[in-house]
């Protein structure tokens, strides 16, 4: 009979900061971008097919992270913590997965309608939506609405971990890269 871990395997922790790093810059360069002039012509289809890019790799990224995390059953919740925390967590967790497809799948499509081709870091996607321009702003408004709900959600997700930070709970140790020394609680690389 195992113990129950305490900490998510390293391929979960590994996942989590990739998708962390990925996202947190799609946000900054989705929020950059859209200011950009359309003049010179070239320059701002360059930032948003990056952006795009950067998505479509992101993408299959997010769906293996969410089967592992499917498959691989987290550390248990220390019974500390009060039934409001967990569920605000369960939902919390939830909701920044719905969001993280919703905006894949709404940059997608709305690429796809724009009339303009979807270039994968210079590749030329297939093309398939033809242009249209009410589907496109569809799409368009539901990415961009689901990207600052995202941002709410990232915000409530990093003030709870610093919370558990600062706490000393081990909750945030659980996902942290760095496992907490036995003998002396200090933060060290690896397992």
């Amino acid at each position: 009979m195992s113990a129950e871990p305490s900490r998510y395997d390293r391929i979960a922790i590994a996942l989590h900061w990739l998708i962390a790093v990925g996202v947190l810059a799609q946000i900054g360069l989705g929020l950059w971008m859209i200011d950009i002039p359309k003049q010179p012509a070239g320059v701002r289809a360059y930032w948003f097919n990056l952006h795009k890019s950067i998505g479509l790799t992101l993408s299959p990224v997010i769906f293996v992270r969410l089967i592992w995390r499917l498959t691989h059953r987290p550390p248990a919740l220390p019974e500390a913590l009060p039934r409001w925390q967990r569920m605000a967590t369960l939902a919390n967790h939830r909701l920044l997965y719905a969001c993280m497809f919703a905006m894949s799948l709404s940059g997608y499509l709305g690429s796809s309608f724009s009339g303009y081709p979807i270039k994968y870091f210079g590749v030329t996607l297939p093309g398939w939506g033809g242009k249209d321009d009410a589907l496109k702003e569809l799409f368009s408004v539901v990415h961009w609405w689901a990207a600052w709900v995202f941002v709410a959600l990232i915000a409530l997700h990093v003030a709870a971990a610093l919370r558990h930070l600062l706490k000393g709970d081990g909750i945030f140790a659980r996902m942290w890269p760095a496992a907490p020394r036995r003998e002396s609680g200090e933060f060290t690389a690896g397992r």
